[in-house]
């Protein structure tokens, strides 16, 4: 599939969005509608096999919501780190934070939507010949 997930993770997701937990639901309440600092979030978001809680693709954050059975996830960490490797930042907040400091979580989310994100500015950068990128045989030129 050229998006990068399966059909079985998109119905997935399809199924996650009708049953979001209280914590989803609640943050999604604040990131809906271009809600937090005009950016846009999608919820439950296919990303290669995985589903982001949410994801502002303008700024490539994932924002995860958790739960205690997620405390030293092996599974989480290979997501986490598929996820970086694709430039995605990941923010993750346990539901307690979301119940009860909603407006700390919605700080820290806007904080890291307006902090360039490194990756994708190297993305977008030319080569650079001083370190003998984008150079023919790659020769040092500096």
């Amino acid at each position: 599939m050229s998006a990068g997930y399966s059909q079985q993770t998109l119905q997935r997701a399809k199924a996650l969005r009708r049953t979001l937990t209280d914590q989803e639901k609640k943050l999604w309440g604040a990131l809906r509608d271009r809600r937090l600092g005009g950016f846009k979030f999608r919820k439950q978001q296919p990303i290669g096999p995985f589903i982001a809680d949410f994801v502002c693709q303008e700024r490539r954050l994932v924002v995860e919501v958790d739960g205690s059975q997620h405390a030293d996830s092996a599974r989480d960490a290979a997501r986490d780190a598929f996820l970086n490797d694709k430039s995605y930042r990941v923010l993750r907040f346990w539901n307690n934070d979301v119940t009860g400091n909603l407006s700390g979580v919605l700080t820290a989310i806007l904080a890291a939507l307006s902090d360039p994100h490194p990756p994708i500015a190297a993305q977008w950068a030319p080569p650079s010949p001083l370190k003998g990128e984008g150079t023919k045989d790659g020769a040092n030129l500096g």
